[in-house]
């Protein structure tokens, strides 16, 4: 399609924000058993038109344990642009970098890495990024946590104390093909396409993803390059863009219809990333969107002010669409009266899930080893302090034709099981994200429950007197339980979210008022599973 606007050529492509990774090795070499030294690579790109950027990052290393202390740091500023920039740290395994402290190894424990990425005053405000990675210290034996399990291996959970059974569906809900700016080949594939020139589209990214084992996938495509373009294309056609939406829905449908053991699912990824923020869509009929062609024709079905995420939450409420956060950054984005993942009760309403994981939107990896991963727990768990009721969700926003396949990540969903019935329905999926029967998951073999007196991760309910949590988790692969945490924070408090045990199962009594809590566990190869929180109403 060839057209010119010299309006789009001034507006900021997706995908050219600040990206700030850590790859550190969860355990030590071989050969580094008594030193447990090892070395850690930071990872910068920002993109943006091919401008560098001065970023300013720190890393520190604390623990042991989840409230341990800040052992050693680094820090640097490095010019950033298109091409990226590797730093390498090498860690000595010791606590304290003083010299007049060599002789003090870190004692066995896990720690936490958290690395913090900001670019220059030029930039915008969610040029900052923060990640947060465990790694584990082993010299002796294992003291690993005692977490109770299920079956591994099983797909279907037994009932909880009267609850119905459940199917645990492994899905990808954040995926492009070119439809928008996803679908290119493995061997041709360098970052997004250009709208609408990949390969493949949204019926190769089904058959990909059902043959390399998932249960779901979710082609989410940028509602705004239904025109072809990254901006504004003045020419194009209104019914083109609002038809190939619709063929959209229609090639999922027939995918799922045709293939009962696997649902596809076809939706949109709504906004953008340069003061605003990514949000899918998974269940709207028709295409959102602000951009008009030079005849002034609405290139959407319904028109959405951009960057109006509190206009955007009442309309997905009325209608009874429901999202997710999609990569969210700390700091300036989903403003809502100015303030990042700004509350609003129809928000929380529609919103549903916050991704607390995902793989480089960019591998080209094919064998679920990719190192580039982001972590946006921090995000998620102001999300949760704002009020909003969100479970956590691991996702790979594939743009190359792998989808699925970069990492081992999913995100598991509890469906109701009914007996002897096979197929996954749309409507069953949807159901079980509106309940937030959800888990995040680094490794497609890990189940985890969490649950509050009984009550299923997810629920909302009123209670008296004390509160048992319980963990349990299994994993198909034979991994074992390196370290659990149990969380607590305060909804609509907007405060912090902290830990409260590094036990599986803990009794506590709350404090009169709202709270929610989840469990984290991390794995013995230093993959992470996150449960869904629960909400209590603590009654005197």
């Amino acid at each position: 399609m060839a057209w010119s606007n010299t309006a789009a050529a001034q507006e900021t492509k997706e995908h050219s924000e600040l990206d700030a990774t850590v790859v550190a090795p969860f355990r030590a070499a071989r050969g580094e058993r008594v030193t447990q030294a090892r070395t850690f690579l930071v990872r910068l790109t920002y993109p943006d038109e091919g401008r560098a950027h001065a970023v300013q990052w720190t890393l520190t290393l604390s623990g042991p344990g989840p409230q341990g202390p800040v052992l050693r740091r680094w820090s640097g500023t490095e010019q950033v642009g298109v091409n990226g920039k590797n730093v390498n740290l090498p860690w000595d395994g010791r606590a304290d970098a003083d010299a007049r402290e060599r002789r003090v190894l870190a004692p066995d424990g896990l720690y936490e890495l958290r690395l913090l990425a900001v670019a220059d005053a030029g930039s915008p405000q969610e040029a900052q990024v923060e990640q947060q990675w465990p790694i584990q210290v082993q010299r002796g034996a294992s003291t690993a946590p005692t977490v109770p399990a299920f079956q591994a291996g099983l797909r279907q959970l037994t009932s909880l104390e009267g609850q119905p059974g459940y199917r645990v569906v492994y899905a990808n809900l954040h995926s492009q093909t070119r439809h928008s700016d996803g679908g290119a080949p493995l061997d041709a594939c360098h970052g997004a396409q250009d709208p609408q020139t990949g390969a493949y589209g949204p019926i190769d990214a089904y058959k990909y993803a059902q043959d390399h084992g998932l249960d779901a996938l979710l082609t989410s495509e940028h509602n705004h390059m239904y025109d072809g373009s990254d901006g504004t294309n003045s020419a194009a056609v209104a019914a083109e863009a609002k038809a190939l939406y619709q063929t959209g829905l229609a090639e999922a449908a027939a995918y799922s219809a045709a293939h009962p053991g696997f649902l596809a699912l076809y939706g949109m990824e709504w906004g953008v990333i340069n003061k605003g923020g990514h949000l899918n869509i998974f269940n709207s009929e028709q295409l959102l969107g602000w951009e008009k062609n030079a005849q002034g024709e609405l290139l959407a079905d319904i028109e959405t002010p951009k960057g109006d995420y509190a206009a955007l939450y009442a309309l997905m409420r009325e209608r009874g669409w429901i999202g997710q956060f999609n990569h969210p950054a700390y700091a300036g984005q989903f403003l809502v009266n100015g303030q990042p993942l700004g509350y609003t009760a129809d928000g929380d309403a529609a919103m549903v899930l916050c991704e607390v994981m995902n793989t480089s939107a960019f591998s080209t990896n094919d064998e679920e080893t990719e190192t580039r991963r982001s972590n946006y727990e921090a995000a998620c768990n102001r999300a949760l302090a704002a009020g909003y009721h969100v479970a956590f969700s691991s996702n790979q926003d594939n743009h190359c034709a792998n989808w699925g396949a970069s990492y081992g990540n999913r995100t598991a969903v509890l469906v109701t099981n009914k007996a002897a019935d096979t197929s996954l329905s749309r409507d069953s999926l949807l159901e079980a994200l509106r309940a937030r029967r959800v888990f995040a998951t680094m490794d497609k073999h890990a189940q985890l429950l969490f649950t509050a007196n009984g009550k299923l991760m997810g629920e909302r309910f009123d209670n008296h007197g004390p509160l048992h949590l319980a963990t349990s988790f299994s994993n198909g692969a034979g991994r074992q339980a390196a370290a659990v945490a149990i969380f607590h924070g305060v909804p609509g408090g907007n405060g912090s979210v902290t830990p409260i045990t590094d036990q599986a199962d803990v009794t506590v009594t709350p404090a009169p008022g709202p709270h929610f809590y989840y469990a984290r566990l991390t794995q013995d190869d230093g993959n992470i599973v996150w449960s869904a929180p629960v909400w209590v109403n603590q009654l005197p």
